[in-house]
């Protein structure tokens, strides 16, 4: 399942089961299905990350990070 489509349905998991309406029996499935989406999005994001990361090794084989900050809903690069 792609990436956005599983965060998606987690989300609809999560809401579903907040508003605390369904029988038991259907809350436990919707829970372990969310456990099975969460551990699938982790992954996926652990692995994208090592991805970032070796597009960003500077010359000498060391990871280039910079330090980001969050200003009004975008990003902002600190000096």
């Amino acid at each position: 399942m792609e990436f956005e489509k599983s965060l998606k349905r987690l989300e609809e998991i999560v809401d579903k089961l907040e508003k605390g309406e369904l029988p038991l029996e259907e809350s436990l499935k919707l829970f372990e299905e969310g456990m099975k989406l969460l551990a699938e999005l982790k992954k996926y994001l652990s692995s994208a990350e090592v991805k970032i990361q070796k597009l960003i090794k500077d010359s000498e084989g060391r990871i280039k990070t910079d330090e980001y900050t969050e200003i009004s809903g975008g990003v902002e690069e600190e000096d």
